[in-house]
């Protein structure tokens, strides 16, 4: 079929060897690729139950049919697996220009099972995948790792290569540790990096010249540059060119959903030094951007001035601010940039990083813990940061996750997660909309899966309505559903829409993809990883948030009732067409 390889390799790393298996297009009409793709092979393969660190959990990696395309917004891969910090179903996904090498291995997936047993580096090509001592490359922070992977491991003949690493924390399996390629690109969240360390795999180097055939090549090409002509100055783009995710710090702030003080305030009165404004004027930022994409939304910047001048690093983003800026109650730009220069090297997820950090601080403060850190200490949360990678201490206990710390300080009540993930920087007892958001997502607490902070924050549907909401919710979370199986970037949400998405689709594929088709393949993807959650162990208990977020905020009094929640979970479950456990069929 157009647009896919029907190619899959397995590596099994146990035996040290590869088999190349056909997939068939009705798979493939079915799930499209990418995320539904690697949903059908991690249920098919994975035996139940397994220990996500055990040799038997599979890693997938995946590009979607539109790789390798000159279509806007497709340069990205996607990595599934069980994940160590939750138990269940992960995805996570990432860009830069790797994703176009991995593509150009000319497979739809590559599925790695089994346990090397030494530290080692995988090459990947058309013809299958070479095993390399990992050497003096075992042990080293992610930027290094990835050069020395690139530099040691290309192949002459192919054009096209890219390299995805783990740091040290991987290593050591930290439950939450990171796939890094391109210096600071990140598939940041659930431990998809803590997999790869348990397999000791520390790096793979994806090499080739292969390219997907499409329906219509020069129709696709065409589409692309007339999307560019429509959307290049849209004001969406330019924002996220000029100001990046940063941007958010000012909306969230003012409308009370910025997580402060570790998830007991909406808003942080010193936001004004962790803005957007101040990340240009404190590094003076120009636009990074991934293969493919005319919002350059990463700024690559250098700190100019104080302890830490001369820092170059893409960020922080976000999600990084809020995590340190916010519940951390870090007011210093250079200060939050310094800790997130830290996560990436030690290759951990800033957003449960920053998370864990404000759990320690209350932990301490509550007298739960006899370690000396506080609001505000970047040192001491540097100094965190460290022991977690090297479970040193209380970093081992902080290494496990948050339900583990949690349960050994006693702090159950306070812990802010769901199904063990932490949520990012949108407080729902301000966007209650990100409340159904976080309690059923199918990998914890995610702000990805549906993004539905940006139709509350932006009027479209008002933040505190609660009947009627999981009706546009469910619309969001189908769209970006086949946005995860195309694997195409968040950012381009408002560009395309469902006749775009099946207008690409059709010129990539050949597939009649209208609305209703495509929502009926995002609801199929959707109940299968369902079916693999519910295999793992997952409960309707788990799709609820935690008690700390059902109490009021502190500075605006704004609060999600149980109630509330329970309105919308009905709602969203009835519309899946779910049965009366409000669960779909297990068979």
């Amino acid at each position: 079929m157009n647009g896919f390889y029907g190619r899959i390799l397995k590596v099994d790393l146990s035996q040290k060897n590869f088999t190349i298996d056909a997939v068939s297009d009705e798979i493939h009409e079915k799930y499209l690729g990418g995320k539904g793709l690697a949903a059908h092979l991690l249920y098919e393969l994975n035996p139940p139950g397994v220990d996500p660190l055990s040799a038997e959990n599979t890693l997938i990696f995946t590009t979607g049919p539109l790789g390798g395309s000159t279509i806007w917004g497709s340069c990205r891969y996607g990595v599934f697996t069980k994940s160590p910090l939750t138990g269940l179903f992960t995805e996570s996904y990432s860009g830069g220009r790797t994703p176009d090498a991995i593509d150009a291995t000319g497979f739809d997936a590559i599925v790695i099972y089994g346990q090397c047993t030494q530290p080692t580096v995988l090459t990947v090509y058309p013809d299958g995948v070479d095993f390399h001592d990992a050497g003096d490359i075992w042990g080293m922070e992610t930027y290094a790792a990835e050069d020395a992977v690139k530099e040691r491991f290309a192949q002459p003949e192919y054009r096209k290569k890219g390299a995805v690493v783990i740091g040290p924390a991987a290593e050591n399996r930290v439950r939450f540790a990171v796939v890094e390629n391109d210096y600071w690109r990140s598939a940041g969240r659930t431990g998809a990096g803590t997999v790869m360390g348990s397999k000791k795999i520390k790096g793979i180097l994806f090499t080739g010249n292969c390219k997907r055939s499409h329906a219509d090549e020069s129709a696709v090409k065409e589409f692309s540059k007339n999307f560019m002509k429509e959307f290049k100055d849209h004001p969406a783009a330019d924002a996220y060119k000029t100001l990046g995710t940063p941007m958010l710090v000012k909306v969230t702030n003012a409308a009370g959903t910025f997580p402060t003080r570790y998830w007991t305030q909406g808003s942080y009165d010193q936001w004004e030094k962790i803005s957007a404004e101040a990340l240009i004027e404190k590094m003076d930022p120009k636009p990074n951007a991934c293969g493919k994409c005319f919002m350059a939304c990463g700024q690559l910047g250098i700190v100019k001035e104080g302890r830490h001048a001369g820092l170059k690093i893409e960020g922080p983003e976000y999600e990084t601010i809020y995590a340190f800026g916010g519940l951390c109650l870090i007011d210093s730009l250079e200060e939050i940039a310094y800790l997130n220069d830290i996560c990436d090297r030690l290759g951990i997820d800033t957003i449960t990083a920053g998370n864990l950090c404000g759990f320690a601080i209350e932990a301490s403060r509550r007298g739960k813990i006899d370690y000396q850190i506080d609001y505000g200490e970047v040192d001491a949360i540097a100094d965190l940061l460290h022991k977690i990678a090297r479970r040193e201490g209380i970093g081992d206990v902080l290494a496990e996750g948050i339900r583990h710390a949690a349960k050994q300080w006693d702090l159950e009540d306070i812990a802010v997660h769901v199904k063990g993930l932490e949520p990012a920087g949108y407080d729902p007892r301000s966007l209650k909309g990100m409340g159904l958001a976080y309690a059923t997502s199918d990998r914890g607490a995610c702000h990805l899966r549906a993004t539905f902070y940006k139709p509350e924050l932006s009027g479209v549907i008002a933040p505190e309505q609660i009947e009627g909401k999981a009706e546009l919710f469910l619309e969001f979370e189908d769209r970006l559903a086949i946005f995860d199986t195309l694997i195409l970037c968040r950012f381009y949400r408002d560009f395309y829409l469902w006749d775009k998405l099946g207008e690409i689709i059709h010129l990539a594929t050949g597939l009649e993809a209208n609305e209703t088709v495509l929502r009926e393949k995002a609801k199929a993807v959707a109940t299968l990883i369902r079916q693999f959650n519910l295999r793992e162990g997952m409960t309707i208990e788990d799709e609820r948030l935690p008690k700390a977020l059902h109490k009021k905020l502190e500075d605006s009094g704004k609060v999600i009732t149980e109630a509330e929640l329970e309105i919308m979970l009905k709602e969203y479950y009835q519309l899946h067409g779910w049965d009366e456990t409000m669960m779909p069929p297990t068979s």
